[in-house]
């Protein structure tokens, strides 16, 4: 009979950030002394946009965020709807609505607030897993350098981006995911083949400019050049993401590929002309391929 007994990380994860990976590894942890398997609660929204008109920019698309989640051993992931009605629950009826989907313990984050107006916190979160004899470990502020570890820093770094200080609090290359879709096919009239998808509503953009990369399709991982930004050169105008992926032929429309961005190499600028944008792309390729 299936055990249906598991340990759950409560928390909205945006980053799956080492202070996140942190509650992975006590999740399990955990679910081995309890024979169990690992779960990981989320949302399908940032908790702010039920009240903020502009909540903050996300880090990951829900995609993403579940494969990492995954990646540091959630065995599920469960996306919880940000809606009036979910949000206006009881913190006392959300831990027993997660005790009915087989809670016997939890971990969360010392700074983690759940349902109405955000009462439950870690001490109910305590007390009511001692009243029950279940499982729960808060984990502590992490910091690196003395600077704690935050989503909020995160985003910062990526709007900025600062690439390598990213990585150092992500734990992981920051990951970008989208469809590709139609360009202007402009780059193929240069031996330059792109691949192009639209940087999701919603997602932070890194900041524009040029990025080496690596860029997963189809299974296999390539090196590539990535610019994040309008295009100018070709008179774009909507941000996105154009990869030139390196050793990669082929037909890419409407299929999704992940970019992991690495560093940052140059600012975006418009040239005079194709054979100056030509050269120059030439020239990030071959620091691309040297750095990665």
């Amino acid at each position: 009979m299936k055990n249906n007994k598991k340990i759950f990380a409560l928390g909205f994860f945006d980053g799956v950030h080492r202070g996140h990976q942190v509650m992975m590894k006590e999740c399990v942890r955990l679910a081995k002394e309890h024979g169990c398997g690992t779960a990981a609660i989320t949302f399908d929204r940032h908790p702010f946009s039920i009240y903020k008109p502009d909540p903050p920019k996300l880090i990951n698309t829900n995609a993403d965020r579940q494969i990492l989640l995954e990646s540091y051993g959630m065995e599920e992931v469960y996306m919880l709807p940000v809606n009036e009605r979910f949000m206006s629950t009881h913190w006392r009826h959300f831990l027993e609505y997660m005790v009915r989907r087989g809670a016997v313990g939890f971990v969360c984050g010392d700074d983690f607030h759940f349902g109405h107006k955000g009462i439950g916190n870690t001490d109910r979160l305590q007390k009511y897993c001692e009243e029950r004899d279940l499982a729960c470990f808060i984990v502590q502020e992490q910091a690196i350098d003395g600077l704690r570890i935050s989503s909020t820093h995160i985003r910062e770094l990526i709007s900025e981006g600062r690439m390598d200080d990213a990585l150092e609090f992500l734990g992981h290359p920051h990951l970008l995911s989208g469809i590709v879709v139609p360009g202007r096919k402009l780059g193929r009239t240069i031996g330059i083949p792109t691949a192009n998808f639209l940087i999701p509503n919603g997602v932070i953009v890194p900041k524009l400019g040029v990025y080496s990369c690596l860029c997963t399709l189809n299974g296999k991982t390539y090196a590539a050049v990535t610019n994040s930004g309008s295009r100018p050169t070709v008179g774009g105008h909507q941000v996105r993401a154009e990869s030139w992926i390196l050793g990669f032929e082929g037909d890419l429309y409407g299929k999704s590929i992940t970019l992991e961005m690495y560093e940052y190499l140059r600012p975006e600028q418009k040239f005079d002309s194709l054979e100056e944008l030509k050269a120059q792309i030439l020239k990030d390729a071959g620091r691309a391929r040297r750095l990665l």
